[in-house]
């Protein structure tokens, strides 16, 4: 009902007291409805209506409060609604609110007008305090949502006032057996069969479940069908029917009537709806293209901006620093001049000097390449980019050059910066020189502006570049020059006293147990990366939430390594005895000949559980040698062959579980005799190849004489070591059988087992000695750097007190 009718049936209800015929069925929105028409009719201002809207509830509520329900059945909501007319009716004018003491009332409905405040809408911003482009009002896209909740309506509301379907059968049967119940028949388009009944018989029980509407008000028809069915053929219908009104006069037979109706909103829908979605879909995208959903850096057209992460000011300060990167000394002391040239450039300009405009961090993956980056962040007081390689590869042409452009402009406008691209190899690789071989020109099209910003025409002062990656052999030599990338900063991976360290480092946030040795752990990691490292802490400390413990133990380390190193224990893996057997015998004679050979690597632990895809396995603590003599790695190779030895001396039969260590060999000798020289008949020639393009070659760089050469002094080597390795074993028999044993008995073995069964190796260790002189070394250097840093805050503390008293 409209707001209208609704205050004019209130009003009628009032005079005539007939209130009870007024249904209410929803108090707010009757309120609402009221309210509209007064703000239409009176031309009251609509802030002044509502605040006038909620104190007159508020006073009706009040007023009701203390009244029973009305003894005719009405309810507080609907006495509300009365209250609420009477009052809004009279409180617009002044001799009325006088009369009716409304002036009170009046008056608060002013001062809530006065107080009412407008909120104030934030504009969205993305997370560089920038505001989303494109974030206008959405009202093309509500309005295409209203269009097609429109005509879905309108379709269904068409549907609903269609008359009651029913089946053929029932209108034959019971319809048409009351005589003269059925007024006309419409037949629609030849598939629709329309009733109407005379509206004398729609009282009648048969009909109950007509349509008992008048007319349709959407379509403003005059007359709505009270049944319809679907038929198959009309000629037989109309035969059908005929046959059933045989013993009926013409004149008095049902008239049939042939209509061809046309569903306007049905064929509307069926070209305009598509047509909508089509323009839905359009404006999304554009909308997408501007930003609006996707922030200041997203969208089509601004898919050529950079991706760049600015570290500018305190809330986006990297919270890392140099004291956070243990080890890496060498690599440091680069980096922190780096940062040092861009905040004191007058100590080097004034000497003629010119600061870098690029540095190169190379070393294999987990060495701390991007955390020394992250601490050169931390540790500048200067705007810092990060961005990785693959930030600037786009499915878009020309996207990645775009990208540079808008990277260096944005650099040249925060100068003095640094610019930091992680895996920097997705784009310098180096450029094809076969153009029949394809290359990526995208790719190279974006390095090519790269090697353009870094040193071309345009100078960019000010801006320095680090990068980072591990493959320095494939990037392209004209951006190694000097003038692009003037320094290599090579990231090593950490040797024993770096390790150390490192799990300090690491091991900081970590409850330890009191028998947890760093420098054993240290020992018992060589090879590992910081991130390896950093993954074993975290694995023992799981380990030992995993046993409840209540802090994590040098075991929990012992177990952790041993996992990363070898993987899971297989302790459910079904081993025969014999098996068993074989295993503790070749892990045996591993052991036996590394330990008395003086070049081998010595023991740290021994197991015959399987983990991973070794059914035995031994831990041995490598030397972190810088070179390697001829003499060790015949030693390695002996200690290698000493797993097949012993199960041929011990069982006189071999097995396949020696296929690791064939192959580890193998590949050693091969690379003695053709890339080492350590062959007398081959001689001294090496056909390495540093650049990495002989995997490509379809020959091999020597001849088929060479090549027979080459087999034959590796087959003589490999026979030579094993030979010796069974030697070994048999002068030692019967040490390595009771290690064996003691093997079978424990299932893991560890140095002091092994040394209380074949005695005290009689080798020096000079690796140790070595290893405890530089940690001396270390020592006295961090004390030296601490009186030194003590020494320049003294002094300058004494100068600011000169330079105060001087002031005063």
């Amino acid at each position: 009902m409209s707001s209208k009718k609704l205050v004019e049936a209130i009003t009628l209800g009032m005079i005539d007291k007939k209130a009870e015929n007024i249904v209410t069925i929803n108090f707010a929105n009757t309120k609402n409805a009221i309210t509209d028409y007064f703000v239409i009719c009176e031309a009251a201002n609509p802030k002044q209506t509502e605040a006038i809207a909620d104190s007159v509830e508020r006073f009706a509520r009040k007023e009701l409060k203390e009244k029973p329900i009305h003894s005719e059945g009405k309810e507080n909501a609907e006495w509300i609604i009365l209250d609420y007319f009477n009052v809004v009716v009279h409180i617009f004018q002044k001799e009325f609110r006088e009369s009716y003491k409304l002036e009170e009332l009046w008056s608060d409905a002013e001062i809530n007008k006065k107080v009412e405040k407008k909120p104030i809408k934030k504009k969205p911003v993305d997370d560089k305090g920038n505001l989303f482009k494109g974030t206008g009002n959405n009202n093309s896209l509500f309005i295409f949502l209203g269009i097609t909740v429109l005509f879905f309506i309108l379709q269904f509301a068409s549907n609903q006032e269609l008359a009651k379907e029913i089946s053929q059968q029932r209108f034959e049967n019971k319809i048409l057996s009351k005589p003269g119940a059925v007024e006309k028949i419409n037949i629609v388009n030849n598939k629709i069969v329309e009733v109407f009944i005379k509206e004398s018989y729609l009282s009648d029980s048969e009909f109950n479940d007509a349509n008992k509407a008048k007319g349709n008000r959407i379509f403003n028809a005059k007359e709505s069908p009270q049944y319809f069915f679907k038929i198959g053929s009309v000629e037989v219908f109309i035969n059908e029917l005929n046959e059933l009104q045989k013993n009926i006069e013409r004149s008095k037979r049902i008239p049939v009537f042939y209509e061809d109706r046309v569903d306007v909103f049905g064929e509307l829908l069926g070209w305009l709806l598509p047509l909508l979605i089509i323009v839905g879909i359009w404006i999304f995208i554009f909308r997408r293209m501007g930003g609006g959903s996707m922030g200041g850096g997203g969208g089509i057209f601004n898919v050529g901006r950079s991706r760049a992460k600015l570290f500018d000011n305190d809330k986006t300060k990297m919270k890392i620093n140099f004291s956070n990167v243990a080890g890496l000394e060498e690599a440091k002391v680069e980096v922190q001049e780096i940062v040092d040239f861009l905040k004191n450039p007058d100590k080097y300009t004034k000497l003629g000097g010119k600061i870098p405009k690029g540095a190169l961090l190379v070393g294999p993956p987990g060495t701390g390449k991007t955390l020394l980056a992250k601490a050169v962040a931390g540790e500048a007081e200067v705007p810092f980019f990060s961005l990785s390689g693959s930030d600037f590869v786009e499915m878009f042409v020309g996207v990645g050059a775009s990208r540079v452009r808008d990277l260096f402009a944005q650099a040249k406008q925060k100068s003095p910066c640094i610019i930091f691209i992680d895996e920097i190899d997705a784009i310098g690789r180096a450029r094809s020189r076969n153009a029949n071989m394809g290359g990526n020109d995208e790719r190279e099209n974006t390095l090519n502006q790269l090697l353009t910003e870094m040193d071309g025409f345009d100078t960019n002062a000010g801006v320095i570049l680090i990068a980072a990656t591990n493959r320095a052999d494939i990037l392209d030599p004209a951006l190694l020059r000097a003038g692009r990338f003037d320094r290599q900063i090579h990231v090593e991976l950490p040797d024993l006293t770096e390790r150390e360290d490192i799990f300090k480092v690491h091991l900081k946030p970590i409850k330890l147990g009191k028998d947890v040795d760093i420098e054993k752990l240290a020992k018992q990691t060589p090879g590992f990366s910081g991130a390896d490292i950093a993954n074993v802490c975290n694995e023992a400390a799981l380990i030992a939430a995993r046993k409840n413990k209540e802090e994590v133990s040098h075991q929990d380390f012992h177990d952790a390594i041993d996992r990363i190193i070898g993987g899971l224990e297989k302790k459910s893996k079904i081993i025969t005895k014999t098996e068993k057997k074989t295993i503790a015998y070749h892990e045996a004679g591993h052991a036996t000949v590394s330990w008395m050979l003086e070049h081998a690597h010595p023991l740290v632990k021994v197991t015959i559980v399987p983990r991973g895809q070794a059914l035995g396995a031994a831990w041995y603590q490598p030397h972190e040698r810088q070179i390697t003599t001829k003499e060790q790695l015949l030693d390695e190779m002996c200690a290698t062959l000493g797993g097949r030895a012993s199960e041929e001396i011990s069982f006189g039969k071999i097995s396949s579980g020696a296929l690791n260590d064939l192959e580890r060999v193998t590949k050693q000798a091969y690379s003695m005799v053709s890339y080492l020289g350590m062959s007398e008949k081959v001689g001294n020639i090496s056909f390495y190849d540093s650049s990495g393009q002989g995997q490509y070659q379809f020959q091999k760089p020597y001849s088929d004489e060479t090549a027979k050469l080459i087999d034959a002094e590796v087959k003589n080597m490999i026979e030579e070591q094993y030979t010796r390795a069974k030697k070994l074993l048999r002068d030692n028999q019967e040490k390595m059988n009771e290690l064996a044993e003691l093997l079978l008995k424990n299932e893991v073995i560890y140095y002091d087992d092994a040394e209380n069964i074949l005695g005290k190796r009689m080798f020096s260790n000079e690796y140790e000695e070595e290893v405890q002189r530089i940690r001396r070394r270390n020592k006295e250097r961090l004390q030296l750097q601490k009186e030194e840093e003590e020494k320049a805050k003294k002094e300058a503390e004494e100068k600011a007190k000169e330079e105060n008293k001087d002031k005063k």
